[in-house]
């Protein structure tokens, strides 16, 4: 039987062997790194965009303005979705690291160090759930399943800089805010925590849900516990607010379905209000305590139909061109549910978590009491971050880092088990088994291997040859674009945030869906007819045509118009009102310039 010792806040040996399982596995992610730390080769399109919207900050642009006024720069730029508040520690290692070791070698250096800290927040967080609740041991596990999570570690490795890190530690403090001994303190940081994670992101909207949901059931169960409810609410409420003026500032009311606006905050202030009142007239019966939480929720949902029915109805991603969504929103695939990825990623998000769940159900039936009540809930916050997973891929880190404690208790319990085994065949079975609980994808990657071993032995030729990926470094050719007149140039979705990160030209779109007119403009022209897309081109002003031969999305604009105007850039055709500009080495980079009327 598992009995309630719930430890204090932290101890000097939790926080000293956290700190070594993250040292260790910092070493590990920058090695694996290291060849493509140079030039940040490393960073994904959303990473880049990133560290653009850094230097627009530092190069004196406001702190209230998001927008990117290279993206489409002839409609006034693209006002960004993203929060400040992920962009500050970036801007402060940067701007303090600059004076002692100059602006590219701070760069680097934040580049690295935030994500890694983010990464050590995380794994803290993480592994003190089992530390307060289980024990030194099973903490010990916890920072190994993390560092085995491969959904975990994508999202805090080095030099990624995008926002996933952080709605993880929020994830992960709020969790660890039902753990507080005191209720107050503990709905308060739970009502902060997710208030930042909406603040970065809304997309830990679901997530906010379950977990005020969670919260009701606790006012429900026991009236008592109403002040979970009560105070977490309240702190939502009040740190949105907070953390909106911090970040957009009181004159910036305009509404957006994707990033917490007015609209947000008028249904946050509600369900306090509503809630808070509730909770003044306690006792009361318990049918019209069910019906003081339908109004909160029905009134909230009355609060957003009046001030923003958009997002209500749509609004985000569901107001997206038809077009733009077929051919970029469709082939984002960390977007994309879990059964259209493939199978070894799937496993990935999939594995961990269900046998979490299971690990969970035995903590549960040894529990008692309080402890009994808390491995519920968790159980709960589990399958709730596990269906939206479901439904977007990316969720998934969410699910397998809240995974990881639970999982770490049931591993030490099979090597118990396992150590009393008296067959060593037996032993070395049940590790194998264990090895594939915390690596999901290694029977996948055993049979692989072996297919092809065999493959070779008989001397039969590989099923399919991998084409090898194109190598475009714009970064390495920056000087011969930076040579051009800064002007704007039409260039696929994909490569364009590292453009404008390494040139001092402007593109038509980036791959961010507030940018939906521009993006669809590219699409457009990449499919039309070379005489159209040259009307069209010039009707923009733009100058310059910039491409990466053999990369995925040129390749699908060519598959869906083979006689389309990327298809003819593709297949070295390009029209004659395009000059060839000459770019060296620049391996799949290519580039012309539009010839004056």
């Amino acid at each position: 039987m598992i009995m309630e010792r719930r430890l204090g806040a932290f101890s000097a040996e939790f926080l000293i062997k956290v700190a070594l399982c993250w040292a260790v596995l910092s070493a590990v992610l920058l090695g694996f790194h290291f060849s493509k730390i140079a030039g940040f080769l490393s960073m994904g399109p959303d990473d880049v965009l990133r560290l653009v919207q850094v230097r627009d900050l530092i190069a004196g642009q406001s702190w209230f303005d998001a927008t990117q006024h290279r993206i489409n720069a002839a409609d006034g730029g693209v006002p960004m979705h993203w929060s400040r508040l992920v962009d500050l520690p970036l801007y402060l290692t940067i701007i303090v690291l600059t004076p002692i070791v100059g602006s590219a070698l701070a760069e680097t250096i934040a580049v690295i160090l935030v994500p890694l800290i983010t990464m050590g927040l995380a794994m803290m967080l993480a592994a003190r759930i089992a530390w307060r609740l289980l024990g030194q041991q099973v903490a010990n596990l916890t920072c190994l399943v993390f560092a085995f999570s491969l959904p975990v570690i994508f999202q805090l490795g080095p030099m990624r800089i995008d926002h996933h890190g952080w709605q993880i530690v929020c994830a992960l403090a709020a969790v660890n805010g039902l753990m507080a001994r005191s209720e107050r303190m503990g709905a308060f940081i739970i009502g902060a925590s997710l208030a930042t994670w909406l603040s970065i992101s809304i997309e830990g909207l679901p997530f906010a849900a379950a977990m005020f949901a969670l919260l009701a059931w606790r006012w429900i169960r026991d009236r008592k516990e109403r002040v979970w409810l009560e105070m977490a609410i309240q702190s939502l409420a009040g740190t949105s607010i907070a953390l909106f003026l911090l970040t957009k500032g009181a004159g910036n009311l305009q509404i957006y379905c994707d990033a917490i606006g007015p609209a947000h905050l008028a249904v946050f202030g509600w369900g306090a209000i509503v809630l808070t009142v509730f909770s003044r007239i306690e006792p009361i019966p318990r049918g019209l305590l069910v019906a003081g939480f339908g109004i909160a929720g029905g009134g909230a949902i009355g609060v957003m139909f009046l001030t923003a029915p958009q997002c209500v109805t749509g609004g985000g991603f569901g107001d997206l061109d038809p077009l733009v969504a077929e051919f970029w929103l469709s082939k984002v695939a960390e977007g994309q549910p879990i059964w259209r990825q493939k199978l070894e990623v799937a496993m990935q998000f999939a594995v961990t978590p269900v046998i979490a769940l299971f690990a969970l159900a035995n903590l549960i039936g040894q529990s008692r009491d309080w402890l009994r009540r808390f491995w519920t809930d968790y159980a709960l916050l589990l399958v709730a971050a596990f269906i939206v997973s479901m439904f977007v891929a990316r969720a998934g880190a969410v699910a397998c880092v809240l995974a990881a404690p639970p999982l770490a208790w049931q591993i030490r319990q099979w090597l118990r088990a396992i150590r009393n085994m008296k067959r060593p065949v037996y032993r070395v079975s049940a590790m194998m088994g264990v090895a594939c609980v915390l690596l999901p994808i290694l029977p996948l990657s055993v049979f692989t291997s072996a297919e092809k071993a065999h493959a070779s032995i008989l001397g039969e030729e590989p099923k399919e040859k991998k084409k090898p990926a194109a190598t475009c470094n714009i970064s390495e050719t920056a000087h011969l674009l930076n040579a051009l007149p800064a002007s704007e140039l039409y260039a696929p979705l994909d490569i364009g945030p590292r453009i404008l990160l390494d040139t001092h030209h402007s593109v038509v779109a980036t791959a961010h869906h507030r940018g939906d007119d521009a993006m669809k403009f590219v699409i457009e022209t990449a499919l039309a007819d070379p005489d159209d897309a040259l009307t069209r081109l010039r009707a923009r002003g733009t100058n310059y045509v910039v491409i990466c031969d053999g990369r995925g999305e040129p390749v699908t604009y060519k598959k869906a118009a083979p006689d389309g105007f990327v298809a003819t850039l593709l297949s070295d055709d390009a029209p004659d009102w395009l000059e060839p500009i000459d770019l060296g080495e620049a391996g799949s980079l290519k580039a012309w310039a539009i010839k004056p009327e």
